[in-house]
């Protein structure tokens, strides 16, 4: 069974006000080659549009990019507004990255749920679902028909038989993982999707009974659980776990912090993020020693079936050395604990 989990790394493209975008960029590049040269198995790239107070590199691009820089690894978009964009764009952009990649992309899709993207693309925020499904179904349809004739129930695209790049790389097409905070999206993910995507700051106990959900959900499409569930989480690593919290706190909670400004979707059972940074860990993010994170991941494992930890291991404004640090530690003394424990 070991073989079949894979260890994956959040590379965020993401930096302070005022900080040296340029500057950021090149240790971006660092972080992903040595994650390469470190034997990880998936880079996934973050997205959102008007990311203040933190500036952002955008997704595409960089994905191209990493294609050069970690020929090795699978790469993720996690994850493309698909509400925002149009369903031909993306097929033919992630088409393109899938053939640069030698076949090892994936497209990560989401809801979204921020105002000032939704009224920036002109997409009225109550039609984000109808649009999210009808565009994750014409993108399908794009990768695996010669010609698509559709009409989109909120009229925001018509498909008068286009044709997509098809890439003769994949048997039918990249994965399409869906990400999904609350309940109907989670039901919508079982249906549409590939997989459920699970996020990165949903306390496990709610996630637990998702899962549940996520099964019916399954079983009323009449489909199989799927051979890889991905989830993300933050996690970070050191000596102690004192120390871990010591030393990812500034950085992590100010993310979290802006979570909470942009009124994130949460589950109702879910303690949400105004807590101070302590009491918000709780059993959201895996932080600690190599063997306090080992055991965590293998409880993840045995609780939830989950077999492709995408780890967020670094935020805006850590410093270079310490996100190299960690995901050496990561790599050499987290993974092989677990690797023995499955």
């Amino acid at each position: 069974m070991a073989e079949h989990f894979q260890f994956g790394l959040v590379v965020r493209g993401q930096a302070e006000p005022g900080e040296d975008i340029a500057r950021r960029f090149e240790a971006t590049l660092r972080f992903v080659r040595e994650a390469d040269r470190l034997g990880f198995d998936s880079l996934t790239k973050t997205a959102h549009y008007s990311a203040h107070p933190f500036q952002m590199l955008q997704l595409v691009p960089m994905l191209a990019r990493f294609t050069a820089e970690a020929p090795r690894l699978r790469l993720n978009a996690g994850v493309v507004l698909l509400p925002l964009v149009s369903p031909l764009h993306v097929a033919e952009e992630f088409a393109t990255l899938d053939v640069m990649s030698g076949g090892k992309i994936i497209l990560g899709v989401g809801l979204g749920y921020r105002d000032v993207e939704f009224k920036a693309f002109g997409v009225p925020r109550r039609e984000r679902a109808r649009r999210f499904e009808d565009n994750l179904i014409a993108v399908r349809r794009l990768w695996t028909e010669d010609k698509v004739t559709m009409k989109a129930r909120a009229g925001h695209f018509e498909l008068d038989q286009p044709s997509c790049l098809q890439n003769p790389l994949k048997k039918l097409h990249p994965p399409l993982w869906v990400g999904a905070n609350a309940d109907p999206a989670i039901e919508r993910a079982a249906r549409l999707g590939d997989c459920w995507y699970i996020g990165p700051g949903i306390e496990i106990e709610t996630l637990a009974r998702q899962m549940e959900l996520y099964r019916r959900a399954l079983d009323a499409a009449g489909k199989p659980f799927p051979a890889e569930l991905p989830m993300r989480r933050e996690v970070f690593v050191a000596r102690t776990r004192d120390e871990a919290i010591r030393l990812c706190a500034p950085y992590l909670g100010a993310k979290y912090k802006a979570y909470h400004a942009w009124h994130q979707d949460l589950p109702p059972d879910d303690s949400g993020f105004d807590q101070e940074f302590e009491t918000l860990i709780g059993d959201r993010f895996l932080i600690g020693s190599p063997d306090e994170v080992a055991e965590q991941i293998l409880a993840l494992h045995r609780r939830l079936g989950v077999n492709h930890l995408v780890m967020s291991t670094e935020w805006a404004g850590m410093p270079e050395s310490l996100a190299l640090d960690t995901i050496a530690m990561i790599a050499t003394e987290v993974v092989p604990r677990v690797r023995q424990g499955l």
